[in-house]
């Protein structure tokens, strides 16, 4: 029996990356309609990117719907996907325009994001939304984070707290003051201790080199450029005096996984006073493609 297939077009692009083959990978697929779940997940298992995102047409002539997947699980939010789709939409459905506004309708929430265009380059913008902050860990939960990290207790930034921060997914911001190369999650449980805490995952960052470490909860990968993790850091630094708001904050990451990033975030008061953070960097297009799987699948079928 012939089995019909369906050509689904995907993009390839490199974000938080100022040149092709750094930064975080990205796959970008273009839908004219919503795919099952899990083909969604089988399809990011294929891609085998640190995530994918899905698009369709949305609400307005600039919004897109969006699922994001990692290779495990489907998330409610991330930060370069959302940066990496917003400049493969300018390349690819804006290309007359210097600058574009789009919006991506998420599960949870919808991420305005801009995207300027100049000879050759794309940097996108995302307003991440409002900041929120729990309050600072006591001190005896140092000690437990500093171990499970594989880190001494005078590791640690003396003058500066645990805390979990959040602009979409809360994140344990670790400061540190050496040792960020030394880092890695080395208990077998971590999960449990971040959801103990009221966090999803955990954030180290070198205070003064301004640069990150994130993963997963199992320790096994780590992320190449955190844009999620980014926003809640550059506030709690803001928070805690060591940075300035209305200035825009550079961080680095991915120099432990050879895949150096760069990306950029600001913190701005509201009028409602609520902080409200936007992040951003460069995205490069390094290639495209079809991925062709049977159309029954596509339509539902039971065997994806």
């Amino acid at each position: 029996v012939m089995i019909v297939v369906e050509n689904l077009p995907f993009a390839l692009v490199d974000v938080f990356a100022e040149q092709p083959l750094a930064g975080n990978g990205l796959a970008v697929f273009s839908l004219e309609r919503e795919l099952p779940a899990a083909l969604m997940l089988r399809i990011a298992q294929e891609m085998r990117q640190y995530e994918t995102i899905f698009l369709r047409p949305g609400a307005g002539a600039r919004c897109f719907a969006a699922r994001i997947f990692t290779t495990e699980e489907e998330l409610a939010f991330a930060g370069h996907p959302v940066i990496g789709a917003a400049a493969w939409l300018h390349a690819s459905v804006f290309a007359e325009c210097a600058a574009v506004d789009l919006c991506l309708e998420l599960a949870a929430r919808e991420v305005p994001v801009t995207c300027r265009q100049a000879d050759g380059r794309w940097t996108a913008t995302m307003n991440q939304g409002t900041v929120h902050f729990q309050p600072s860990l006591a001190a005896e939960v140092r000690c437990e984070i500093a171990a499970a990290l594989t880190l001494e207790l005078a590791d640690l930034h003396p003058e500066l707290p645990l805390q979990v921060v959040s602009t979409g997914l809360p994140y344990l911001i670790v400061p540190l003051r050496r040792g960020l190369e030394r880092a890695r999650i080395g208990t077998t449980d971590f999960g449990a201790v971040l959801a103990r805490l009221g966090a999803a995952f955990v954030y180290v960052l070198d205070v003064e080199a301004r640069e990150g470490r994130s993963w997963d909860n199992a320790g096994r990968v780590e992320d190449i450029a955190t844009g999620s993790a980014v926003g809640p850091a550059a506030a709690y630094l803001v928070a805690q005096g060591y940075a300035s708001p209305g200035v825009t904050l550079p961080f680095a990451q991915g120099r432990f996984v050879g895949r150096p990033s760069h990306l950029r975030a600001c913190v701005e008061a509201g009028i409602d006073d609520a902080w409200r953070v936007a992040v951003s960097g460069e995205v490069c297009l390094v290639g495209d493609g079809q991925l062709r799987v049977p159309r029954a699948w596509c339509e539902g079928a039971a065997g994806c």
